[in-house]
């Protein structure tokens, strides 16, 4: 269980509201994780057990069916599921999806999608990677053409995660191709309409209970309606939402790596070599020392970024950093982790195993953690 007795970004009520959390995941979630992992999708019944108990897009505003709860709300439920290791889209769909609409769409788009994603009647996804661009979100090759009154959108997209559960996905696409990032959109796709096809739920090292898929788009006609935000604008909203996004990011490594270090502290203190603890060697008691010394700083970090993020000042290059910091940790502290579990931290029937794997693509996704160094050093 998380220690949240020295966290300075919340108060008593967010404490009860954890409070509440953890008892859900301990009914409804937990017990499922297995599962989800060897089906490799979450089903759709845990989308709408969380919408039922509020776990949702909390920070919805009131009048679409949220609880216009500011973000450190956000923070608890990612906390949560990370370190019980649950790798789904909820974040995702709450964290960064929401938002976009919120913040950029129209009433009409409000009063449609918002309420139907606090419900969790409906799963989002947000398309931006595609086979030859990632990172650089100008390279876009998806095309979204007008035509009379609709949009016809052309291309595909990779590694798109809740793609084979989303209901509704937002396309980053070029609606004109030679104004550069200029020239970017972006487009709500529904999961019904014509020439929209699913690939395949890709085959990942890690976090296999996250359905993650490839999209293709072939002639599909929405109407110019469905633009989120005004033509154009879409690379500067995309950039707008970074900083919360790195930061979402940054809460679960941080919370995965603390449940990763607590594996280690159990079975160090149970396996027994050379006739003492694993956990009495000079090698191990320094190791897990550096780490906690770590972990602290990390916790102390993270709750600057929340505190900074709630009051609307947390930059860009200060996100970054603090995904490049927190994703880095939780790696480190994986690495270790298993080191120290010795053969069976190799085994999958250890949760240290998953945590390890699971970690990996922290560093890639959301920007690689060589992007980060790039928009870090550019704020100095």
């Amino acid at each position: 269980m998380l220690q949240t007795e020295t966290r300075t970004a919340f108060d008593e009520d967010l404490a009860v509201f954890r409070d509440q959390v953890r008892k859900f995941f301990d009914r409804a979630i937990s017990p499922n994780l297995d599962r989800w992992e060897q089906e490799g999708i979450v089903d759709r019944q845990a989308w709408k057990a969380m919408g039922e108990a509020g776990l949702l897009c909390p920070t919805a505003p009131e009048e679409y069916g949220g609880q216009g709860a500011d973000f450190r709300y956000n923070a608890v439920i990612d906390e949560e599921l990370a370190y019980i290791g649950c790798t789904t889209g909820f974040s995702l769909h709450s964290d960064i999806v929401l938002d976009y609409i919120v913040n950029y769409g129209s009433p009409e788009q409000k009063e449609r999608w918002i309420p139907a994603m606090v419900a969790g009647d409906v799963v989002t996804a947000i398309a931006m990677t595609e086979p030859g661009a990632g990172s650089d979100l100008q390279g876009v090759k998806t095309t979204a053409r007008r035509d009379g009154n609709h949009y016809v959108v052309n291309g595909s997209k990779i590694y798109i995660t809740n793609g084979q559960n989303a209901d509704l996905t937002i396309v980053v696409a070029k609606t004109d191709p030679a104004a550069g990032a200029r020239g970017v959109s972006l487009i709500l796709v529904e999961a019904d309409r014509e020439g929209f096809a699913r690939g395949r739920n890709l085959d990942k090292v890690g976090q296999h209970m996250a359905d993650t898929s490839e999209l293709f788009f072939n002639d599909v006609r929405v109407p110019i309606t469905n633009c989120v935000g005004k033509e154009g604008q879409g690379f500067f909203a995309l950039m707008e939402q970074l900083p919360q996004e790195r930061l979402s990011i940054s809460l679960s490594a941080q919370a995965g790596a603390q449940r990763a270090f607590d594996e280690a502290v159990k079975f160090t203190k149970e396996r027994t070599a050379f006739k003492q603890k694993v956990f009495d060697f000079q090698n191990t008691r320094f190791t897990l020392g550096g780490l906690k010394a770590k972990l602290q700083a990390g916790w102390a970090h993270l709750d600057w970024s929340l505190t900074r993020h709630v009051a609307g000042k947390l930059t860009a290059a200060e996100a970054s950093a603090g995904k490049l910091f927190h994703t880095d940790l939780q790696w480190e502290v994986c690495d270790a982790a298993l080191q120290l579990h010795g053969g069976a931290g190799y085994m999958n029937e250890y949760p240290i195993a998953r945590f390890w794997r699971d970690a990996r693509v922290q560093r890639i996704y959301g920007g690689t953690n060589e992007i980060m160094k790039e928009v870090v050093a550019r704020s100095i």
